[in-house]
């Protein structure tokens, strides 16, 4: 397939690509843009940052990488909604199973649970096989737990409830710690963020839904035979859904696009199997101190989050009683804010990298959101709680995207998958004892105790944030390799494919 190229070749010529020592193969995939190399994002993975190579084949993206991002968005935002689906008809699954709210309650917290323990396993099959193995892993698992759950809608089958709920909690440990290595692994140097944004941006559709769906799905009867059918309909729904993104993931996830999408990305590929240490690297993360502090101040800020999610109806009908379907759309409020919280960070950090201003604003703000929140929640107008659950969704979750973005940074060049883990971890720790305590604090001292308590630890977050240094390691990198700055002033290759 010959090519026309209008302007002056990378180092005099067209360099050759889909070198199989890097692992890309020879055939030219479909519509590929040339593009201007970039500014090295990543190195080899046992710390050591290899030298420029003259033989390293030319940059290229394809239009391909927006299918992975968005399939994968796409079943973690299924899983995402059966995480949130039981906390959002919190009264009515728990007078239909006939337990407590704090059972109910459980079935948010076991996704948090499972994650803590198998979160190393996972992350270092990630790091041996990579991306599709784990992909279909956590998809199968999705779809495996809503048929389970399909099962379950009789009064007297809550443990199966639970078993299937369990299966999907096991399915986001193979997800959430994906999207800023599918970000690295697809995409140029100059899209990383807004791509990881993206990844996260399904799992934040999936909250949003499981808040407004499933009232409206569920509404609160008193016969139990009728609950038990709209129930049964949420499930099977669900259920069709996890297939049909299963079946894609089979057929349309790929592991690596045919060419690197950065000279990282081809020089990752060069380094040899052995020298990689997946317990080096953990050893080496823990370490960094900055990187210590950030895995605090994330899992403070978003185990208050998980927490809230979790809460959000019992609070909702504490203060403003029969009002279901607004808990619900509140709780898809704070979501769909922090959506575009999210984008509106990816952009920004892609065209500023100031991570450290970026993040201490960023949490300020989600404090000084959650302190308003509080004190407006029981005021008896609920067209003030929409518009203060907005502010508090606009940065408490659209921190998210921003927390691995930053963790990349601050440990280049570890695996993204291992340092993004962590941060889950820390995430799960903290939703787990704030989610408990809060539920406490709520039943004995009413909503803003609870509340109150949630904000006492975001000002121990914020303070934190202050003492990280922004230590971008990445960044000083690329200042540092004086073939990739020279690479980084030639004009770029601009190639139209001739079919």
């Amino acid at each position: 397939m010959p090519l026309a190229c209008g302007a002056a070749m990378v180092r005099g010529g067209l360099e050759e690509v889909g070198d199989k020592s890097l692992g890309y193969g020879q055939e030219e995939p479909d519509l590929l843009q040339e593009v201007k190399p970039e500014l090295v994002e990543a190195a080899t993975p046992n710390g050591e940052l290899p030298e420029l190579s003259p033989g390293q084949p030319e940059v290229r993206l394809t239009w391909r990488r927006w299918v992975i991002v968005f399939l994968f968005s796409s079943y973690s935002f299924c899983n995402a909604f059966q995480w949130i689906q039981y906390g959002s008809i919190n009264s009515i699954v728990t007078r239909f199973y006939g337990v407590t709210p704090f059972a109910i309650d459980w079935l948010s917290m076991c996704y948090m649970i499972v994650y803590i323990p198998l979160l190393f396993p996972v992350a270092w099959l990630l790091d041996k096989k990579g991306l599709r193995l784990i992909a279909l892993a956590g998809s199968a698992l999705n779809c495996l737990g809503a048929w389970v759950k399909t099962g379950s809608a009789k009064p007297h089958l809550f443990p199966v409830t639970v078993l299937g709920q369990i299966i999907c909690s096991l399915a986001q440990v193979f997800i959430l710690g994906l999207p800023s290595r599918i970000a690295s692994v697809w995409f140029g140097a100059r899209e990383v963020s807004t791509a990881c944004a993206i990844a996260v941006f399904g799992n934040q559709v999936g909250v949003a839904v499981g808040f407004l769906l499933p009232p409206v799905l569920v509404p609160n009867l008193e016969e139990k035979d009728q609950l038990a059918y709209h129930i049964g309909v949420m499930f099977f729904i669900t259920a069709g859904v996890a297939t049909a993104l299963f079946l894609l993931v089979i057929f349309v996830f790929q592991e690596k696009p045919p060419y690197p999408p950065s000279r990282a990305q081809a020089m990752i590929h060069t380094a040899a199997p052995g020298e990689y240490s997946y317990v080096q690297s953990i050893v080496r993360l823990f370490r960094n101190v900055n990187f210590v502090l950030l895995i605090v101040t994330y899992g403070l800020n978003t185990g208050c989050f998980y927490a809230l999610s979790t809460m959000l109806n019992r609070m909702v009908v504490i203060n403003y009683p029969g009002e279901e379907l607004n808990a619900g759309r509140i709780g898809l409020t704070i979501v769909v804010s922090g959506m575009v919280g999210a984008l509106i960070t990816g952009f920004w950090l892609d065209r500023t990298k100031t991570y450290k201003q970026t993040t201490l604003s960023v949490y300020i703000m989600s404090f000084v959101g959650m302190v308003i929140y509080t004190f407006t929640l029981d005021l008896g107008y609920i067209w003030v709680v929409f518009v203060t659950a907005g502010v508090l969704g606009f940065f408490m979750t659209g921190y998210l995207p921003l927390g691995f973005e930053f963790a990349a940074e601050l440990t280049y060049p570890e695996s993204e998958g291992t340092s993004s883990g962590l941060l889950n971890v820390s995430a799960q720790i903290f939703g787990i004892i704030f989610t408990i305590s809060q539920g406490q604090i709520i039943d004995n001292f009413g909503t803003q105790a609870g509340n109150i308590f949630l904000c006492a630890f975001l000002l121990v977050g914020t303070i934190i944030t202050g003492f990280i240094k922004p230590d971008l390691r990445r960044q000083r990198a690329n200042l540092d390799n004086e073939q990739t700055k020279k690479l980084e002033d030639q004009p770029p290759v601009q190639c139209i494919t001739i079919l």
